[in-house]
């Protein structure tokens, strides 16, 4: 029979029992003894779930206090040298403080992981990192699952990968160097986990799909030569895209199994089969790990078979990548419509789907009728099987007027009237902004009386008007704090959005919100994606009004604060039965009547934000200009419906943005905010180099942290962006939004930030 297992499942817990605990952990109300138990319960909970479906192992490794990549720094002992610490005795603590940061020093650099909207935390390496090994974390969690009897293959990610995605600040130093010595370090790990009985290990190497130089790629056979030979038997995963140019290269290591995507690259099988030995295993990424709709098994198998008969046990069924990149499980979820959650597969019924195929691949393989397959795989069957044709039929899908209206879009709507030159001109003699304008992101600080109010909102227990009054009055209350504050164009806070895609989606046709669908988006910050389930329509304006009474209450400038289409797309659970692009198109047009709306109601200022353009750009460069094309339009179609005089910015975060600064360029917002504390500014130097030609705010302090940097670290950061970018289409704001802020630290920073600005305007004043 084939062999069933996953990369990893979502740590957080099915009601976010891990950020909970670490919450408490981080304010002081509970212990590390706490926090652990928390973790070894949850652990040992989802190990429960994977044996009960059937897998014959269970995924260990995959969980993590913080990140991923985080532990295994600490595991490695490969810590930052500017922190102190000890690796060997590294405690919950200060794993936390690598993370968020402490007095003395700001926290280790954030970034996306691959294309997806996880953040991890980015090595630190240098020419005297030795990777002497730190705690024993791993091997702890091991030992719990070897204690439940469980049949484990530890997941980690692997040599090339972690180098791969890991920076150094000493200019010049080659990452690639320290190889030889992480490869040491790799082997103790291997023997370690030998010496327990472990019969595979699987090692993650993403960084095979991407278009890697010819050095790294001949590192891939000098690292696993070594450690296929080690004495364990090594899974070499790979995932998001294809890696079939690679197959013959690794089928030759000695390496005994290769995992596939065939979700994302299903084109690359016939490659990997031809290439690796029959006596190989080859695991089969089968089921969308990254989405959430319900898989066709039956379609599946039957793609399998010939495939099955071929490799027998050495065919591995999984997902295509972790499961921790969708929610825990459905049966938490009461109020979706029943028709749309039985198109629906999370987490855990992704393990009785592995099953289900694995049982039917083991009947046809033997050439027995369907029906003698288990009842409950026929069952599994048929229900995947009715709700892919409810799905395809529903009317709750398809909207004829929408699909209308991207077939009418022309190239006119998305450009703006003027060149920014022009626009430029415009809006310096209409706005009357001084040198150096500062602002925020959006966000400010959401305290427990707008948690709760917005809560008791949702229960039914405040009325409409109730509520309304209550976020106008804590709208009021951000607006003068703002105005003390001397900012100089200020934003009614978002209040009342509990996240910027969601708040939306809930607005819109053709989107479903979950109760409990959440996702980890980094440390203890965990995102709700809705769920695109049909085409997009707007039956009303979304936050003209909530702008327009900020506005009202103040002389200065209020920014009108959007999520942009891309944004909208790729923190969003999307239909997989059109191409992205028309589903990006038909939020453009969404996004485009509420900024025409702003700008009618004489919103000036409008913000739509991107944070995701760059997570959406394809692994493989020769894909990148067909994005490019539709992201970019779908983009200025949302911002090209205004006036001149009506000032466009956009938000991006978090992201290499380097390598596709033209098609930054291009989307042609007046002004981009980007976040680049935590990198020194060392993002902006690209953007000077570019010559990037239009308004730029570059982050000054890093909001995802609690440490409040002073006004002599703004200004110098500020000093260091007028040497790229011309102080006069400079803007001075944070790296992020304040929404995970409290206000004591949100104004303190913003005190700090406006004092810096001042003071380097007025130097530059008698320059």
């Amino acid at each position: 029979m084939a062999r069933t297992h996953i990369s990893g499942f979502p740590r957080i817990g099915a009601h976010r029992e891990l950020k909970f605990a670490q919450e408490s952990f981080w304010r002081g109300e509970s212990d590390d003894a706490y926090l652990r138990e928390v973790g070894k319960e949850l652990r040992a909970r989802h190990w429960e779930l994977q044996r009960a479906a059937g897998l014959d192992f269970v995924a260990a490794g995959d969980f993590a206090w913080y990140d991923p990549m985080l532990n295994l720094t600490a595991l490695l002992g490969a810590l930052p040298e500017r922190f102190g610490f000890e690796p060997k005795t590294l405690s919950l603590a200060q794993y936390h403080e690598l993370a968020r940061g402490n007095k003395a020093q700001p926290a280790m650099e954030m970034t996306k992981w691959f294309d997806t909207n996880y953040h991890y935390l980015v090595p630190e390496l240098g020419p005297d990192t030795t990777f002497d090994g730190g705690v024993d974390w791993l091997f702890e969690e091991i030992d719990e699952a070897l204690a439940l009897d469980l049949a484990v293959k530890p997941v980690l990610i692997g040599p090339i990968t972690y180098l791969w995605l890991s920076k150094s600040r000493v200019a010049g130093f080659d990452r690639l160097s320290l190889l030889p010595r992480l490869v040491i370090r790799y082997l103790r790990i291997l023997d370690t986990l030998k010496a327990r009985g472990i019969e595979w290990v699987q090692l993650d190497e993403p960084a095979l799909c991407l278009d890697l130089e010819a050095d790294w790629l001949e590192a891939f056979s000098a690292v696993y030569n070594v450690l296929g030979d080690s004495g364990i038997k090594v899974l070499l995963a790979t995932y998001f895209d294809t890696a079939a140019e690679h197959a013959p290269t690794v089928a030759k290591l000695p390496v005994h199994g290769v995992h596939i995507d065939l979700v994302k690259a299903p084109q690359q099988l016939e490659a990997w089969c031809s290439a690796l030995p029959a006596d190989k295993v080859l695991s089969v990424g089968v089921i969308d790990g990254r989405n959430i709709w319900r898989a066709d098994l039956a379609a599946i198998a039957a793609s399998l078979k010939s495939l099955y008969a071929q490799r027998g046990e050495r065919l591995w069924i999984a997902p295509s990548c972790s499961l921790a990149h969708v929610p825990v499980t459905l049966a938490s979820e009461k109020k979706l419509d029943a028709e749309l959650k039985s198109w629906l597969a999370f987490a855990t019924e992704k393990l009785d789907e592995l099953s289900t195929i694995a049982l039917a691949l083991r009947y046809l393989g033997a050439g027995l009728p369907g029906t003698g397959l288990p009842a409950a795989a026929q069952a599994a069957l048929a229900a995947a099987s009715r709700a892919l044709e409810s799905r395809r039929h529903s009317g709750a899908v398809f909207n004829v007027l929408v699909q209308r209206r991207v077939a009418a879009i022309t190239e006119t709507m998305a450009s703006r009237k003027s060149a920014f030159a022009e626009r430029s001109r415009v809006q310096r003699h209409s706005l009357k902004l001084p040198l150096l304008p500062t602002t925020t992101i959006g966000s400010f600080p959401q305290t427990p009386a707008i948690r709760q109010a917005r809560a008791a909102y949702r229960r039914g227990e405040m009325r409409a008007l109730e509520y309304l009054e209550r976020m106008r009055a804590e709208t009021a209350t951000v607006v003068r704090r703002q105005e003390e504050l001397g900012l100089d164009v200020l934003v009614h806070g978002e209040v009342e959005r509990n996240d910027m895609v969601e708040f939306f989606a809930d607005k819109l046709w053709g989107y479903a919100l979950t109760e409990n669908g959440w996702i980890q988006n980094y440390g203890s910050q965990c995102v709700k994606p809705p769920i695109i389930y049909g085409d997009i329509y707007r039956p009303e304006p979304m936050i003209v009004d909530a702008a327009c009474h900020a506005q009202s209450l103040t002389d200065r400038l209020v920014k009108g604060v959007l999520t942009g289409p891309v944004t909208m797309l790729e923190w969003s659970f999307v239909r997989d039965d059109q191409p992205r692009s028309t589903t990006a198109l038909q939020l453009a047009l969404v996004i485009r009547d509420e900024v025409v709306d702003l700008e009618k109601a004489g919103i000036r200022i409008i913000q739509i934000d991107e944070p995701a353009f760059r997570e959406g750009l394809p692994l493989r460069k020769a894909d990148w200009s067909g994005y490019f094309d539709w992201a970019t339009r779908a983009f200025r179609i949302s911002a090209g419906g205004v006036s001149d005089a009506t000032q466009i910015h956009t938000h991006m975060c978090y992201s290499e943005f380097n390598d596709i600064l033209p098609s930054i360029a291009a989307l042609d917002a007046d002004v981009i905010t980007i976040e680049t504390s935590r990198s020194s500014m060392e993002l902006l130097d690209g953007f000077g180099e570019f010559a990037y030609p239009n308004g730029i705010g570059p982050g000054v302090y890093d909001t995802h942290s609690s440490r409040v940097p002073s006004v002599e670290a703004m200004q110098r950061l500020l000093e260091r962006a007028c040497e790229v970018i011309p102080a006069e289409r400079l803007w001075v704001n944070p790296d992020c939004g304040l929404k995970t802020r409290g206000w004591p630290e949100t104004e303190a920073a913003l005190s700090n930030m406006v004092l810096a600005a001042r003071t380097l305007r007025q130097r530059l004043a008698v320059q």
